[in-house]
């Protein structure tokens, strides 16, 4: 499978929101990172990596796609280590890491268990797992065409209760939609979600994005300090649906 065509990378054109969303996500990641040792499944093409470096002793990024993993080291040279990796199976010794990082991809695990079971492994006593992803509550929620399950914030708490994990939630970029425009852009695109109009493809969504959300901004090859707002993640409930938020995440502290 390969995963290029449904991430986001250097040569597409993203909102600023969307940027935002970026920011967020390595922000917030980087303020558990602080000199430790952080590793980060399902990197892309590694945007976030040399801004975590920044913070920590050490980062490690790896992701499953060949094309994005060279992207990621032809960028680094070194400065980084980008390694092709499978989630359901990760290459390194017990108790590796104090920080494990799966942003934007629970959804294309086929099996969620044997990730966590690898982060159990793999993470010292007192590490994090952080967990982003996009809140299929949301009345603007649009699947993944390589997805297989995306989970709300109680369908993820059900799943990482098994665990020793002290889990909490978050949920940020809230649903505003009380303009006029606003409000017809969510009809419209509930309404191509419903029709299956999306394009699948990165790329083929810049044309739609121009065209209803204006002008857009070209994805960074790395992030940078203060490159975009940051909105800071809100403390939320796993106990009761979540629909205001685009953008859930679980922070879950190993326990043993």
């Amino acid at each position: 499978m390969d995963y290029s065509i449904v991430t986001e990378t250097p040569d597409i054109k993203i909102t600023k929101e969307a940027l935002s969303m970026l920011y967020t996500r390595y922000g917030f990641a980087r303020s558990f990172c602080k000199d430790k040792e952080v590793l980060e499944v399902a990197c892309g093409a590694g945007q976030g990596l040399g801004f975590l470096k920044s913070s920590a002793k050490s980062v490690i990024g790896g992701d499953y796609t060949d094309s994005l993993v060279k992207s990621a080291n032809d960028h680094y040279r070194g400065r980084v280590p980008v390694l092709r990796l499978d989630g359901h199976a990760l290459p390194f010794k017990n108790e590796s890491f104090d920080v494990i990082i799966l942003y934007e991809a629970i959804y294309y695990l086929k099996n969620v268990g044997y990730f966590l079971e690898e982060c159990r492994r793999l993470l010292r006593s007192g590490g994090h797992l952080l967990i982003c992803s996009a809140n299929k509550e949301w009345d603007g929620f649009n699947a993944s065409p390589y997805s297989h399950t995306y989970f709300s914030i109680s369908e993820l708490n059900s799943i990482l209760s098994n665990y020793p994990f002290e889990t909490k939630y978050y949920g940020t970029f809230r649903v505003s939609g009380t303009s006029k425009k606003s409000g017809i852009i969510s009809v419209i695109k509930r309404l191509a979600v419903a029709l299956h109009l999306i394009p699948k493809t990165m790329k083929g969504k810049e044309f739609l994005k121009r065209l209803f959300l204006g002008t857009l901004v070209q994805f960074p090859v790395e992030i940078t300090e203060d490159m975009a707002d940051y909105y800071n993640p809100e403390p939320i409930s796993a106990l009761s649906p979540e629909p205001d938020y685009k953008v859930i995440y679980a922070t879950a502290k190993l326990t043993t």
